[in-house]
This record gives structure tokens, C-alpha cells and sequence, in this order.
């Protein structure tokens, strides 16, 4: 009886951030452990309402965010169309939000294929938004650093590179697609978590260290590295414009981190303990399940959080969508006049590209 206990305590402690964090795992007996799991980590009704929230906003701020890059063609810069897909990542995300939403409130009960399809999704709005962020960061350091208008200048580069970004967001996914499923785990209600059979502690572990490696850790090394060289040059150039028209950029940047940095880092803390280089205890147990789903619900709300940087930071972005408004006919081009603020670039959202 004892093994047995034993068992079910590492199998729930190897599935307890796969569908007890993300996807609502029901409450487990205490047989099954030696220690009390605190299943309801966070209250399930404010989390719906969080996730309500991110949806309407996300879903009104990227939609404008969308219209005005793609409305400014003349001026679109490179930057620009990484934005673009960016808010298209964001609006994306955003579309399965009530799906959790519905979960965390009456469980998993939409089947194994909307299982998959929103995990995958989830997973992609991840790891594109970052590699976005990452190539983003490599324009800027071509442009500013070096001088060069190489990639800049040749836009079907550009369409590749987010092209190969979704893909590569797509293959890191993938796992995600397959092994999710809906599945009843110990009698309880139905949940939506990876099945791996028999080695589930070690592919979920390769599972969770190649896609962070490849599609956090190193993009990030990348985005410091840029950064850290573009403003050095900014800097000593003093170039005062230029520097005020970077200031969505860094923004944009630092939002991600805030919003999906302590998500990660206790992701990895979670890891660490699970290959037991951290001594592993109740009480740490449930310290991270709790850290795991605070931090996630962080990392959700940065889907909503780009349009407002715009909105309140860009000042292209805002004198772009005054001007639809003013070709619509909603306001008058006297009032476009008046509103219309000083711009640091000819870009519809941030900088140009020949920054």
C-alpha cells in the first residue's frame, strides 16, 4: 500500500503543472499523496473574469493595432510587419481565452481535438511573440549599429523570416498537438493534459527544456545582446529623436519580459526541482503550483497589453488612427489638425527603417 502511495505521488507530482496549472485538473484524494495538494491555487472566478478582460481587450486592440499598419502600406516600415504579426499572434490567442475561461469554470468539455488546437495555439502566440521581439531586435542592430539598409530594403526577406518564425513557433509547438488529449486521469472529471505513456517523466522534461531553450533563453540572449549595442550606439552618437523614437520598441520589450519572465523562471524552478537538484517538499510543492498559475495569468495578459503601449507611446500609431478616422468621414480633417502629434519617424507604429 505504501508503494503504491508512493507511486501515485510522483505521478501526480510529474502531471501537476500540465493540467493541474493550465488546464483544471479536478482535486485529487488525499490517498493519492503524501501531502495535502492545493488544487485551487487561485480563486477560479476571478481567473475567469481576468481571462474575459484579456479576451475583449485583446481582441479591440490588436483588431485596431491590424488595421492602422495595414492601412499605412506607403509607410509601413520592417519593424512594422513584425508588429503585424505580432498583434495577429496576440488576436490569435485571444480567440481561445473564453475556451479556458469555460474550463476553469465547469472543466474540460470540449473533446480531445479543441484540446489540441488550443494548446497549440497557446504554445504559438509564445514563442512567436518572442522571436518576433528577437528579430525585431537584429533589424535595429543591423540598422543603427552597422548602418545597413541590406535587410531592410528586401521586404520579400523580411516575409521569409516571419514566415520562418511561424514555423519554427509551429514545429516547438508541436508536441503540444500530438500528445495533448482529453483524458480522465484516476476516475476524476475529464482534462486536457499530455499523455506520454510510459516515460511521461522523461519526455515531459525534453519537452519542456528544448522548446524553452530554443524559444525563450536563446531568442532573449539575442535580444540583450542587440539591445545592449543599440542603445551603447544611440548613446554615443547622441542621437536624441532617434533614441525617443526606440521608446515603443524597449517598451514592447520590456512589457514581454515582465508579463512572461517569472512565468519561465519558475518554470525552471519547477524543473530543477523535478530532477531533484532542488530538494523537493509539500510545501515548495505547492509554493510553485501557485507561483506557476500567478505567472501564467501574467503571461496571458500580455496579449493585451501591446495595443496600450501603442496607444499611450506611439505617437505614429495615434496620428495613424486619427487619420482613419478623419478618411472615414468620423472625425474632421480640423480636428486631425489640431490632434495631430509631432512624429519622431514616417513608420505607422514605431521607427523607420532606415533608423
Amino acid at each position: 500500500m505504501t508503494e503504491i502511495k508512493i507511486l501515485n505521488w510522483d505521478m501526480q507530482l510529474i502531471d501537476d503543472f500540465d493540467y493541474g496549472n493550465f488546464t483544471g485538473m479536478p482535486p485529487i484524494e488525499d490517498d493519492y499523496s503524501p501531502c495535502v495538494i492545493d488544487t485551487e491555487t487561485l480563486n477560479k472566478h476571478v481567473v475567469v473574469v481576468i481571462y474575459i478582460m484579456v479576451f475583449l481587450l485583446s481582441l479591440l486592440g490588436n483588431s485596431l493595432v491590424m488595421m492602422v499598419i495595414l492601412y499605412s502600406r506607403a509607410s509601413r516600415s520592417v519593424t512594422d510587419v513584425y508588429l503585424l504579426n505580432l498583434a495577429i499572434a496576440d488576436l490569435l490567442f485571444a480567440l481561445i481565452l473564453p475556451i479556458w475561461a469555460v474550463s476553469k469554470e465547469k472543466g474540460w468539455i470540449f473533446g480531445t481535438l479543441i484540446c489540441k488546437v488550443t494548446s497549440l495555439v497557446k504554445e504559438v502566440n509564445f514563442y512567436s511573440g518572442i522571436l518576433l521581439l528577437a528579430c525585431i531586435s537584429m533589424d535595429r542592430y543591423l540598422a543603427i549599429v552597422h548602418a545597413t539598409r541590406t535587410l531592410t530594403q528586401k521586404r520579400h526577406l523580411v516575409k521569409f523570416i516571419c514566415l520562418s518564425v511561424w514555423g519554427f513557433s509551429l514545429i516547438l509547438s508541436l508536441p503540444f498537438f500530438i500528445f495533448r488529449q482529453a483524458y480522465t486521469p484516476n476516475n476524476s472529471s475529464l482534462v486536457c493534459y499530455e499523455v506520454l505513456g510510459n516515460n511521461t517523466a522523461k519526455w515531459r522534461m525534453v519537452l519542456r527544456i528544448l522548446p524553452h531553450t530554443f524559444g525563450f533563453v536563446l531568442p532573449l540572449l539575442v535580444m540583450l545582446f542587440c539591445y545592449g549595442f543599440t542603445l551603447c550606439t544611440l548613446f554615443k552618437a547622441h542621437m536624441g529623436q532617434k533614441h525617443r523614437a526606440m521608446r515603443v520598441i524597449f517598451a514592447v520589450v520590456l512589457v514581454f519580459l515582465l508579463c512572461w519572465l517569472p512565468y519561465n523562471l519558475v518554470l525552471v524552478a519547477d524543473t530543477l526541482m523535478r530532477i531533484h537538484v532542488i530538494e523537493e517538499t509539500c510545501d515548495r510543492r505547492n509554493d510553485i503550483d501557485r507561483a506557476l498559475d500567478a505567472t501564467e495569468i501574467l503571461g496571458f495578459l500580455h496579449s493585451c497589453l501591446n495595443p496600450l503601449i501603442y496607444a499611450f507611446i506611439g505617437q505614429n500609431f495615434r496620428n495613424g488612427f486619427l487619420k482613419i478616422l478623419a478618411t472615414r468621414g468620423l472625425v474632421s480633417q480640423e480636428f486631425l489638425a489640431r490632434h495631430r502629434f509631432t512624429s519622431y519617424s514616417s513608420s505607422s507604429i514605431t521607427v523607420p527603417s532606415n533608423l
